[in-house]
């Protein structure tokens, strides 16, 4: 990419890779974005992904939900890192390393928070009735987490390479360009199929409580007004992401510097708000507070993991939650996992 003077004489070519500032030479039009991030939209992003790591923190600590916390948490983390990384190129759209940052962070943020709502429905299961599923419960983590692992390697990789690929290097930032796509279309897959098997438990339990055949354990969870919260929320959090893939696909199909990519307010509300909304959904409606059984099975299974590592004599196997008996799961024993 090059600029060329006017005058009377021979044009002098100006390369935009050697840009550090707009000037006369290197206008905001020629950068990636094409405009100066706006300063107090991106700011309040930043601010409110700031409070929900502090919010997650003290939740997790506290219901000692480690695995689900930290996965939100860490999500939040490099949504925090993208922002205030917008932020800064408000302050100059030419700065390369911000410009970087918020490519990698602001795109692989979404992910980490999917792993969360993945571990959900594990638990909601166990919680009402193992049996109607179409997986045992243990099986969706090991289902939906290695994929949405697999969504963030490709979207990592592809986001290394738009990062190294500068502006001067149009060929790497395609290739990288195609990349996160793959990335985000897999991602994509992966949540219509877990929309699809969520559906679908809900439908089948719905009609297992119509019918008269849930059992007084499992029908106090199901009209239990803080659990249907906690599932209101993860609903919300799940259609918030999907909607942001989407709008994901479209702005990166068009390659770097589209039209899509160049409109900072479809970016605000399609990428900000619809990933800080799930955030501020999933911190303010925590497991630990609107589903217990949720929280005391993370609790006891990490406390295992301690014990384990901390006894050299080897122990009577444990066994899963989703694989004792119906009438035995209402037993403490029964949230183990």
């Amino acid at each position: 990419m090059s600029a060329s003077t006017n005058g009377t004489g021979p044009g002098q070519h100006i390369s935009f890779r050697l840009c550090k500032e707009v000037g006369p030479y290197c206008p905001v039009q020629a950068t990636v974005l094409g405009y100066y991030p706006n300063l107090g939209v991106n700011a309040f992003l930043a601010a409110a992904f700031g409070l929900c790591m502090i919010g997650l923190v003290f939740t997790g600590i506290w219901k000692r939900t480690w695995g689900y916390s930290a996965a939100l948490t860490a999500g939040c983390v490099l949504e925090f890192a993208g922002y205030i990384a917008r932020i800064l190129l408000h302050q100059n759209p030419w700065n390369s390393n911000a410009f970087q940052t918020q490519i990698c962070a602001i795109i692989l943020a979404p992910t980490l928070i999917c792993i969360s709502i993945y571990l959900t429905i594990k638990h909601i299961t166990l919680s009402l009735n193992p049996d109607l599923s179409r997986f045992r419960p243990r099986l969706y983590p090991l289902i939906f987490v290695p994929a949405d692992v697999s969504c963030l390697i490709l979207q990592a990789i592809g986001g290394s390479l738009a990062a190294s690929a500068g502006y001067d290097k149009p060929e790497l930032l395609l290739n990288g360009d195609r990349v996160i796509i793959a990335g985000i279309a897999l991602q994509c897959a992966v949540l219509g199929f877990f929309g699809v098997m969520c559906v679908d438990y809900y439908l089948r339990v719905k009609k297992w409580v119509a019918n008269g055949e849930a059992t007084p354990a499992a029908l106090e969870t199901w009209n239990d007004r803080k659990f249907r919260m906690f599932c209101y929320a993860v609903a919300g959090a799940y259609a918030g992401i999907l909607i942001r893939c989407i709008y994901r696909i479209a702005e990166m199909a068009g390659g770097w510097g589209n039209p899509i990519m160049q409109d900072e307010p479809s970016f605000i509300v399609l990428e900000g708000f619809c990933i800080v909304i799930p955030v501020i959904l999933l911190t303010a409606f925590p497991p630990g507070v609107l589903f217990p059984a949720m929280a005391e099975r993370e609790a006891q299974r990490f406390r295992r993991k301690n014990k384990d590592g901390e006894q050299a004599k080897p122990k009577e196997p444990v066994v899963s939650g989703d694989e004792t008996p119906q009438a035995e799961k209402t037993t403490p024993e029964a949230l183990s996992v």
